[in-house]
């Protein structure tokens, strides 16, 4: 079952981010219509979860320092969106934040709810591949969407996806983030991000779409990541040499998805994104080996249509419009 806590920290705790001298305990009191006992255990409580706050008799409280946690109070005191994220369920352990967020919409959450975990010991990738997922640098969250189109459309919304994260990691790290398409976020030629969409569908209609992101953030070293995937894999502390606040990610990753979201649903296609999303592509004009059951071939990628897919030009001038699906790409002389 997934469970939140009550939210009166984080109105507290974005209180004291917001400003840049103390806050009163009377203000607090005031503005949340509390006791001051209630303030006085709130602000305990954070301490507790390791927020380093300053109190000082006659001026009130300070935050001097947040810790890097993927807490409800924590995420909940740094959102801006308008309905991303906006119902939030925290869970310091879970088997898939996608199997969560689908009893959320089955038991009649809103669109744009979210779960997010510290740790999850089942989760999955594409074509059901187990998504490592360790505790403690990474973020593993899923948003459920509740969109009002048939259900030809949702492949897109990984693309969305893929488009605002590495949006996100770009604005906070200064990362060169680019997309393999169709959804792999990668910098420095690997990868540091999975995205995996889902959706229930009754007859024409979609009941509900969940879109699982793994981020690596704060993974300190290659060794962190099993052996078959070292080469492939990589972190943004291990791209940056920064500690990244996994809380100030995932909320850009929030705010980027809700803007790229609405942009998407205003035509139902990516003729508003395409221009955008190919900036990041890192397949653009590369030489790439379509992996067809079919048949493999080969061709240069020339960017994506309307819908999603991959155009690549093969070497008799044919282009051909690949469908993620069941069909994989990959570089030439590498991963991408």
């Amino acid at each position: 079952m997934v469970i939140s806590v009550k939210t009166d920290k984080s109105d507290i705790l974005a209180l004291l981010r917001s400003s840049e001298d103390y806050v009163s305990g009377q203000q607090l009191c005031k503005q949340f219509g509390v006791s001051r006992t209630a303030v006085w255990k709130a602000i305990n409580q954070l301490k507790e979860d390791g927020y380093e706050i300053e109190a000082v008799s006659h001026r009130g409280y300070r935050l001097l320092e947040s810790p890097d946690v993927l807490s409800q109070s924590e995420v909940l005191s740094r959102l801006t969106t308008k309905w991303a994220g906006r119902t939030l369920h925290y869970l310091e352990e879970t088997g898939s934040t996608n199997i969560d967020a689908k009893r959320c919409a089955e038991e009649g959450e809103p669109h744009g709810t979210t779960v997010i975990a510290e740790k999850q010991v089942a989760g999955r990738g594409r074509r059901g591949r187990n998504w490592e997922s360790p505790a403690g640098s990474a973020i593993y969250m899923t948003i459920m969407l509740k969109p009002d189109f048939v259900p030809d459309k949702a492949s897109m919304l990984t693309l969305v996806m893929a488009l605002s994260v590495a949006d996100a990691i770009a604005e906070k790290t200064n990362l060169p983030a680019g997309i393999k398409w169709p959804n792999d976020v990668v910098v420095h030629g690997k990868k540091v991000c999975g995205i995996l969409t889902e959706m229930n569908v009754e007859s024409d209609y979609i009941q509900y779409v969940v879109i699982g992101v793994g981020i690596n953030v704060n993974n300190a070293a290659p060794e962190e990541f099993p052996e078959e995937i070292r080469d492939k894999a990589t972190s943004l502390k291990i791209e940056s040499g920064m500690t990244i606040s996994r809380a100030e990610l995932l909320e850009r990753v929030l705010v980027h998805f809700e803007k790229n979201y609405d942009t998407f649903v205003r035509t139902l296609d990516l003729s508003l994104l395409m221009e955008a999303y190919e900036a990041r592509l890192l397949n653009l004009g590369r030489e790439v080996e379509v992996l067809d059951p079919r048949g493999a071939y080969t061709g240069v990628a020339r960017g994506i249509n309307g819908t999603g897919e991959l155009l690549v030009e093969t070497e008799n001038g044919e282009m051909i419009e690949v469908y993620a699906g069941e069909v994989s790409v990959r570089g030439i002389y590498g991963y991408v």
